[in-house]
């Protein structure tokens, strides 16, 4: 090699290395620009919303897929159909009575206005079989079950007992959260049976005594607009009811964080959360039923 050869050679070596340019993304934004922008769009209520749905929605297909298995926790089962009923039975009872009266001494001043009074058997079926009795009945549940539930489950997650029960190979959501839900679902059907029946009393005792309705035509118009398809609506209602409750009180509960305060903050959610979905199932359900008895 010639001697200018390796000249070049030599300065092309010792030329120094200029400044590291940071990797850009196609879109011209640095990798941490892109990772402030992700962690932007993730702390968004949006966001934070749809995934919370998401979430839910995934802990639901885990609990049907549990729920359908031979390895049902009867015993646990049974602990709590009991523990929700008592908590749930002396409340539905004592909120029943005043909600079906009033709501039965409305209609029969309407039928009065128009001579129609006899009719209130037919009018109190229709208010307490329809709706009074599931509506009273899973509030209830879910007023006073569902947090109780709730902060069951979040006491326990806080005191990580479920991580201990996942490291030991259990899974909380068969051990724990299906013999719940399934509680709740009858439970709010039972109550259901209940409330009709005291709301039925209630609005004899309201219309007869009270009123001037006569007894005899107040008991045959029970069933004028009311019969057996009408009384399972509202079983179906009440059993719906029940279970997204507990389906909610359960997936607050486990998701609890922040200690003592988070585990209250997932009670009052849990209340707010189940009357959404218990109304909106209320207005699905009535349409759908109407729909199909028109038919």
């Amino acid at each position: 090699m010639s001697s200018p050869d390796r000249t070049a050679v030599a300065g092309a070596r010792a030329v120094p290395a200029g400044p590291v340019v940071p990797r850009r993304g196609p879109d011209g934004m640095s990798p941490a620009a892109r990772q402030l922008a992700r962690d932007a769009v993730r702390s968004s209520m949006p966001f934070k919303t749809f995934s919370t749905f998401g979430d839910f929605y995934a802990f639901v297909g885990k609990v049907f897929a549990q729920m359908f298995t031979r390895k049902f926790h009867f015993r646990e089962f049974v602990s709590q159909a009991w523990f929700i009923a008592t908590v749930s039975f002396w409340p539905a009872l004592l909120v029943a009575v005043p909600f079906c009266v009033v709501c039965v001494f409305q209609i029969n001043q309407v039928l009065i206005q128009i001579g129609a009074v006899d009719l209130a058997g037919a009018g109190a079926a229709v208010a307490v079989v329809r709706e009074i009795g599931p509506i009273v009945s899973v509030l209830v549940v879910a007023g006073a079950g569902a947090t109780a539930i709730c902060a069951d489950l979040g006491s326990r997650k806080i005191r990580e007992e479920i991580d201990a029960l996942v490291t030991l190979g259990i899974d909380p959501i068969e051990r724990l959260v299906v013999p719940r839900v399934v509680a709740s679902t009858l439970v709010g059907m039972a109550l259901n049976g209940m409330v009709t029946i005291v709301g039925l009393v209630g609005g004899y005792f309201c219309s007869v005594v009270l009123q001037g309705a006569t007894p005899g035509l107040y008991l045959s118009e029970l069933t004028l607009l009311v019969g057996l398809p009408d009384f399972l609506a509202s079983e179906l209602k009440a059993g719906v009811f029940g279970l997204l409750a507990g389906l909610t009180a359960c997936y607050l509960g486990l998701n609890a964080k922040g200690g003592p305060k988070g585990v209250g903050e997932a009670v009052n959610q849990t209340v707010v959360f189940a009357f959404m979905l218990l109304f909106a199932a209320n207005s699905v359900i009535t349409a759908l039923f109407f729909q199909f008895k028109g038919a």
